[in-house]
């Protein structure tokens, strides 16, 4: 059996000796992950092939704080969420072959949750296994700080937004607490993504572009904020509600 082989069967479900499957329901689209125990690769397999529209990734050392300005997620789950790129897959999915945009070497963010994240021992280091489209974008370096965050550059649909500062004073003039504002939903466009991967494999270019000032659906995204407290979201195109 090989490596590869092993990874198929556990992304459709077929794998008994593997955690069993958790299923992740999206407004978009359905997650279908293994659970959240590393898949041990036995050590005479020295290298993993993904297939499909599969990313594989080394996963960058984990660190203690933030006050660095490391990419890290919450506290609570010390996992970090960028990494590079070792191998992409043949691009084969159902009867279509679709063309890679990431490309080996790229250093990848993506979502704190782990959702469409499957992690993956190869030789003692941690990988992770993802779908391209699942990616929130690329760094512009490997070992990307906080402070890179502007550089970001949005995989699939996604956008990235500098966030307007919501206000913290009322019409009336009475400050208000951080508790009590609203989050905000509004900020100017730095960049996007290559479109949205269309049936046949291609992309649809997207309809947002540098310096639009939009408004987004106020849930949607991942949050970043740079060392000097600027705020950063990255959407899905479909969650920009209006431009302004």
């Amino acid at each position: 059996m090989d490596a590869t082989a092993s990874f198929q069967r556990c992304r459709f479900h077929s794998a008994p000796a593997l955690p069993r499957p958790t299923t992740f329901r999206h407004p978009r689209r359905r997650f279908n992950i293994c659970a959240s125990t590393a898949v041990e690769i036995p050590t005479q397999y020295s290298k993993v092939s993904p297939k499909g529209d599969l990313v594989l990734a080394r996963v960058a050392e984990a660190e203690e704080k933030t006050t660095s300005g490391v990419l890290l997620p919450s506290s609570a789950q010390k996992k970090p969420t960028s990494g590079d790129i070792v191998a992409v897959g043949d691009g084969k999915v159902g009867e279509t072959t679709q063309t890679f945009d990431l490309k080996v070497g790229e250093t990848i963010l993506y979502s704190k949750f782990g959702i469409g994240v499957t992690d993956v021992t190869v030789q003692g280091d941690l990988h992770i296994l993802i779908r391209e489209d699942d990616v929130i974008g690329t760094m512009p370096r490997s070992g990307a700080t906080a402070a890179d965050i502007p550089d970001l550059q949005p995989a699939a649909d996604r956008v990235l937004i500098k966030v307007q500062d919501s206000a913290d004073v009322t019409a009336g003039g009475v400050l208000l607490p951080d508790s009590a504002r609203e989050k905000p939903i509004a900020g100017s466009v730095v960049r996007v993504g290559p479109g949205k991967r269309e049936k046949d494999g291609s992309r649809k270019s997207p309809t947002l572009k540098e310096g639009d000032s939009v408004l987004y659906f106020k849930w949607a995204g991942d949050n970043m904020e740079t060392p000097s407290g600027d705020k950063y979201v990255v959407v899905h195109e479909s969650d920009v509600l209006c431009k302004v």
